[in-house]
C-alpha cells in the first residue's frame, strides 16, 4: 500500500510539472542588483553619482577634442580647396561643426558648474576636489588647444590674403598689405578694388579677390570663436577661483571648530584641575583641623582631671 501511494504522488508531480517545450514556464524579469549602482534597493548614493556625472563628462570633453582635430582638418582642406564648389561646401561643414563644438564646450562649462556645487566638509570633500581638479583641468586644456589651432589658422588665412593681394599688386606697400589683410573697417576692401582696375591679369585679379573675400569671412568667424573661447576660458578660471575660496572658507571653519572643541576641552581641564587641587587642599586643612581639635579636647580633659585629682606624694619616715 505504501507504494502504491509512492506511485501517485509521483505521478501527481510529473502530472503538476509543466513542459518547458510548451512555454510552461514564464521567465520573470528581475532588475540587476547593480542595476541602480547600489544593490540594496535605495537607489544611488550621492557619492556614486558624482562619480558618474564626472566620468560622462569626460567623456564629452573626449567628444570636444575630437571636434577641435576635425575642426583643424576642414581648415585646412579649406586652405586647399581647388575649387569654389570644393570650398562652399567644406566652409557649410565647418561652420556646422563650429556651431556644434561651441554648444557641446557651453553644455560642458554649465555641466562642471554643476558638479563643482560645494557639498561642505566631510570624509568625500577631499576626493570630490580631486576628481573635479581633473576634469576641469582637462577641460581647460581641450579649451586652450581649441584656442590654439584657430590662432594658427587665423594666422594662415592672413597669409593667404596676403598672398592673393600681391597677386593683384605686386607692388603693394607694407601698410597696403596690412589693410587689406586685416580689413579695418572695409578698407581692405576698397583698397583692393583700386588695384583690380590697374591690374593686367584680370581673370586671376577677380578669382584673388573672391578668395580674399572668402578668407575675410573665415577670419572673422575664427575671431568670433576665439572671443567666445577666451570668456568661456576666463569664466572656468574664475569658477576655479571661487571654488578655490570657498574650499578655504569650509577648512578655515573646520578648522576653527577643532580649534575651539581643543581650547574648551583644554580650559574646561585645567578649569577642573584647579577645582580638583583646591578641593584636596581643603580636605587636608579640614583634617588636620580636625587633629588638632581633638588633640586640644584630649589635653584639656586631662588637665581638666589632675587639677581635681592631684597626686598625693608619700612622706619618709
Amino acid at each position: 500500500m505504501g507504494r502504491d501511494r509512492l506511485a501517485a504522488l509521483r505521478a501527481q508531480r510529473q502530472n503538476a510539472t509543466p513542459d518547458p517545450g510548451q512555454g510552461g514556464y514564464e521567465m520573470q524579469a528581475h532588475p540587476s542588483p547593480s542595476a541602480n549602482g547600489t544593490g540594496n534597493g535605495t537607489g544611488t548614493d550621492p557619492l556614486s553619482a558624482f562619480y558618474a556625472e564626472a566620468t560622462a563628462i569626460q567623456d564629452s570633453i573626449q567628444d570636444f577634442d575630437d571636434n577641435v582635430t576635425r575642426v583643424a582638418e576642414f581648415h585646412s582642406r579649406s586652405l586647399n580647396a581647388l575649387d569654389d564648389a570644393a570650398t562652399q561646401a567644406n566652409t557649410s561643414q565647418l561652420e556646422r561643426l563650429t556651431d556644434e563644438t561651441r554648444q557641446l564646450s557651453n553644455s560642458l562649462a554649465n555641466r562642471i558648474r554643476a558638479l563643482e556645487k560645494p557639498a561642505g566638509a566631510g570624509p568625500d570633500a577631499q576626493i570630490r576636489k580631486n576628481r573635479i581638479d581633473v576634469v576641469r583641468t582637462k577641460f581647460m586644456a581641450t579649451l586652450q588647444r581649441y584656442q590654439d589651432v584657430e590662432r594658427q589658422y587665423r594666422q594662415q588665412y592672413r597669409q593667404r590674403v596676403e598672398r592673393q593681394f600681391k597677386i593683384v599688386k605686386p607692388d603693394a606697400t607694407p601698410d597696403e598689405v596690412a589693410a587689406v589683410v586685416n580689413d579695418d573697417q572695409g578698407g581692405g576692401g576698397q583698397i583692393f578694388a583700386q588695384a583690380l582696375t590697374s591690374s593686367n591679369r584680370y581673370g586671376d585679379s577677380r578669382a584673388a579677390y573672391r578668395e580674399v573675400q572668402e578668407r575675410h569671412q573665415d577670419i572673422r568667424r575664427i575671431e568670433q570663436t576665439l572671443g567666445e573661447l577666451a570668456q568661456l576660458f576666463n569664466d572656468m578660471a574664475t569658477l576655479l577661483g571661487e571654488q578655490e575660496e570657498k574650499i578655504d572658507a569650509i577648512e578655515t571653519a573646520a578648522a576653527g571648530v577643532a580649534h575651539d572643541t581643543e581650547g574648551g576641552y583644554a580650559t574646561h581641564t585645567e578649569v577642573a584641575v584647579k577645582h580638583a587641587r583646591s578641593a584636596r587642599r581643603k580636605r587636608w586643612i579640614c583634617f588636620w583641623l580636625t587633629i588638632i581639635i581633638i588633640l586640644a579636647a584630649v589635653g584639656i580633659g586631662v588637665g581638666v582631671y589632675f587639677s581635681q585629682h592631684p597626686v598625693k606624694s608619700s612622706s619618709s619616715g
